[in-house]
């Protein structure tokens, strides 16, 4: 092999490592298009499909996360909550209980409470029942996100308030 032909071996061999790129390149990319998808908007389920509404709901968690520090809890209605199961209870009484234990035992700050459901005004009627019991400043420095309509949010946000929590509302639309 010739002088040139090596000169111009190493050359292409330069040019196409140069051409490359590195793990961190594709970090930041992946970086880049995360946070890009993470704050488009989202558009909530016109049906009451669980498997469309969870991610919904995670991608709307994931929007608004500012403030938390340690874990979120999310709380989740099916359409049909109120409907009986063999063991005669419902979606609704278990996860009302499960909230009501909850908040009556205090949030620790930097928590976040997430509330969502295909039905607003059910998810509403439990949050109301839930925090109706809890103390004042009982979530001081936690946060409580609801994903649902207007209406609902309008009569929820004062008991909320009033446990110290900050109140945030994400309109399901």
């Amino acid at each position: 092999m010739t002088r040139q032909s090596i000169a111009l071996l190493l050359l292409a061999t330069c040019l196409g490592l140069s051409a490359c790129t590195s793990p961190d390149d594709e970090g930041d990319k992946a970086a880049k298009k995360s946070a890009a998808a993470a704050a488009a908007p989202l558009v909530a389920p016109t049906t009451a499909d669980d498997k469309l509404w969870k991610p919904y709901l995670q991608g709307v968690i994931q929007q608004n996360m500012a403030g938390v520090t340690d874990r979120v809890y999310p709380y989740y209605l099916p359409a049909d909550s109120k409907k009986i199961d063999a063991d005669g209870r419902s979606a609704y009484d278990r996860q009302s209980e499960n909230v009501t234990s909850v908040i009556s035992r205090t949030v620790l700050p930097g928590n976040m409470l997430v509330f969502g459901s295909p039905d607003s005004a059910t998810m509403g009627d439990m949050i109301l029942s839930a925090f109706s019991g809890a103390k004042p400043d009982a979530l001081k420095g936690s946060q409580v996100l609801f994903i649902g309509k207007a209406a609902d949010s309008a009569r929820i946000k004062g008991p909320i308030e009033a446990s110290g929590a900050k109140y945030i509302f994400v309109e399901a639309k």
